[in-house]
Parts: C-alpha cells; structure tokens; sequence
C-alpha cells in the first residue's frame, strides 16, 4: 500500500474550507491523503480550533512577528520541509506566498478562489470583495475555481470550477455563503483528493 499524501493546509480566518476538508477526509473521500498540519497566518484564526478538534497539528506563523515575507517565506519553507509535506493547500490563506516558496512547490500548492477565473481575481481580490465585485458588475453567473498557485496571485493552471447562480436579492454576504456551500466546499475536496491520486500532478 502507498504511503498516504502528507497535506498542510494554511489559513487566516474562520476555517470552513479547512472543515470541508477535514469533513471530506473523515468520510473518507480522500484515501490517497492526509492533514498532517495546519498553519494560520494569524493566532486569532478559529481555523486553529477546528484543527485542534480534528487532533491536527497546528502553528502559527506571522508574517509581522516573523519580520516580513522573505523570513515568512523561509520559516514556511523550514516546516514544509521538517514536515515531509507533499501538498500544501490554501483555504482562506491571505498572505501571497513568494516566488521561493511557489517554486520550491511547483504544482503542489493549491488555492481555491470564491469566483470563476479570469473574472473578479488577482491582487485585492479576496474575501466579500470577490462577491462585491461580482455583484456590482451585474454576472447572473458566479462561482469557485480550485487552481495550481504559482508566482501570479490567482494566475496558476485551474483544475476544477463549479458555476452558482446569482439571485436577484443576493448581497455580498448571502453570495459568498451560497459559493462556499454550492461550489468551494465540493470542489476543494475533490480537488486535493485527485492530486492526492495522481489524477492530476
């Protein structure tokens, strides 16, 4: 039997995609892989909590405590190492990692993206600002893409996308709710567990 995929997941905030994928894993829809640690740019994140819950090991690392990118990015690159990390996955991970680490990385880290890329992504691009932006242009289409990271923030091959309808009386907050739940929290699942399979490399 092949040894299971070791997977890090980082984070900045709530933790649901963290959870969809802890959730996916606990079903057992990712036999090729594993959550071997979590790390959140921030020690506020509840991220944290749900990896504790989930008994995952778990870290931050601060971009500010630790002095700026260039250390950032060289810490990161020490634990994904010490580790034996094979995928990194960001879920909600705010942070643009550098050129050093996607390199180290290439086609081993994934992202998911709360819109349809090319539309509404990119640098300033995160969070309600997607859903706002989307609303404010009028789509009646929207959705979430899972794509490969590499040095272009949200530039990097895609490798799933899931279309969710935008309704009439939708706002940012009731949009982003709906795209987590109808597309982020399938897709990012599937995704991991294809790499995890081979299925995509």
């Amino acid at each position: 039997m092949a040894e299971k995929k070791r997977i890090a997941v980082l984070v900045s905030g709530g933790g649901t995609n963290l959870q969809a994928l802890i959730d996916a894993q606990n079903r057992g829809e990712n036999p090729n892989g594993e959550i071997v640690l979590v790390i959140a740019s921030n020690e506020k994140a509840y991220a944290l909590q749900r990896a504790e819950n989930a008994g995952i090991k778990h870290m931050v690392l601060s971009r500010k405590a630790l002095g700026g990118a260039e250390a950032f990015d060289n810490a990161l690159l020490k634990v994904l190492e010490e580790e034996r990390i094979d995928l990194v996955v960001l879920a909600g991970f705010l942070s643009i990692l550098g050129q050093k680490v996607t390199d180290a990385f290439a086609r081993r880290i994934i992202n998911v993206h709360p819109a349809l890329i090319p539309s509404f992504c990119g640098e300033g691009f995160y969070g309600l600002k997607v859903h706002e932006a989307a609303l404010s242009y009028g789509v009646k289409v929207t959705g979430a893409t899972v794509h490969f990271v590499n040095e272009i923030p949200d530039g990097g091959q895609i490798i799933l996308q899931k279309a969710v309808d935008v309704l009439p009386e939708d706002t940012a907050e009731t949009l982003q709710k709906r795209v987590m739940v109808e597309a982020e929290w399938i897709i990012l699942p599937k995704a991991v567990a294809m790499w995890c399979s081979g299925e995509i490399s």
